[in-house]
This record gives structure tokens, sequence and C-alpha cells, in this order.
């Protein structure tokens, strides 16, 4: 037992080891993932706002003034277009799922049941109206069982066994089988 014991020591070292690898592995992607985004953050800013460089005349200072409140509007006026954006978005998203619910819930999968189905049914039902071969078992077994009645039939027209043994007993039984040629 100490051998299986050592063996499941090993598994748990391994998959704690597994464990501790996957969340080392993890802290570093994340990491990387910030860096990433950071980088993109300031590649954004540089390309659409660039350093401020204040005038030195007033005349010129009331005109990046201008300049900045009417971006600053342009901006809010993005922002809130992007908002609605995605509120309808998220509205859409709700509506679906709930729709998807609610089909969950009204139509549950029935329970699948074992069905008897013949050859020719399999086949038609995989192949549709290509299906020309029959393979009617059931038609064979009948055919089958009709050869067999038929030999029942034979046996009931020799009739019951008990007659046929006293007819034949004796002398005169012995003459009538003689003279049928048995």
């Amino acid at each position: 037992s100490s051998h299986l014991q050592k063996k499941r020591r090993a598994a748990t070292a391994r998959r704690q080891h597994l464990k501790s690898a996957m969340l080392q592995l993890a802290a570093t992607e994340i990491e990387k993932e910030a860096a990433a985004k950071e980088v993109e953050k300031q590649n954004y800013l540089a390309e659409h706002c660039p350093p401020l460089s204040l005038p030195g005349s007033m005349q010129e200072l009331q005109e990046l003034c201008k300049k900045l409140h009417a971006k600053i509007d342009s901006v809010d006026e993005e922002r809130y277009d992007t908002e609605v954006k995605l509120q309808k978005t998220n509205k859409e998203l709700e509506d679906l799922s709930q729709k998807l619910f609610d089909l969950r819930g009204k139509f549950k999968r029935p329970p699948l049941r074992r069905v008897r189905m013949s050859a020719d049914a399999m086949l038609r039902a995989l192949l549709g109206s290509k299906h020309k071969v029959c393979m009617d078992l059931r038609a064979n077994l009948k055919q089958v069982k009709k050869e067999d009645t038929e030999k029942e039939k034979d046996l009931r027209d020799v009739g019951d066994w008990r007659k046929n043994i006293e007819e034949k007993s004796g002398m005169e039984g012995r003459k009538k089988m003689f003279e049928a040629g048995e």
C-alpha cells in the first residue's frame, strides 16, 4: 500500500506543479496584455492629441481655446453616439438571450426512445427517394413460415396418429400397408 501512497503523492505533486505553472503563465500573459494596451493607448494619444504649444499673443490663445472647445464638442458627440450604440447592442443581446431562454423552456427535448424500424424504413429515412432496394426481411421470414405451415398441413392431412396406429395394427393393418406399397 505504501507504493500506492507514493504514487498518489507523486500525482498530487505533479498536479500542484502543473497548476502553479499554469497560473504563472496566465499571470505573464495578463502582464503582456496590459503592456500592449498601454502602448496602444500612448500611440492613440500621440496621433490624436498632439502636445499643446501655447501661443504668445492673446488673439492666438483665444483662437486655440475655440478650436479646443470645438474638438471637445465633436469628441463628446462621438462618445454619446458610441454609448447609444452600445446600449442598443446590449439590449438586443438581452432580448436574444431571453428568447433563447424562453425557447429552451418551452421545447424540452424529449428523451430519445428506441424505435423498432425495419431495414427498409431505415434506408428510406437515410436515403429518401433514392431508396430503391427492398430489404424487407420480414417478408422473407413470412415465406419461410408459409413453407413451415405447408409441412404442418401435410402432417394434419395424415391425421391423428392414434387412428393411424389403430388402422395399421393387426393383420388388417399389415394388409393395407402391403397394398399401399409402404
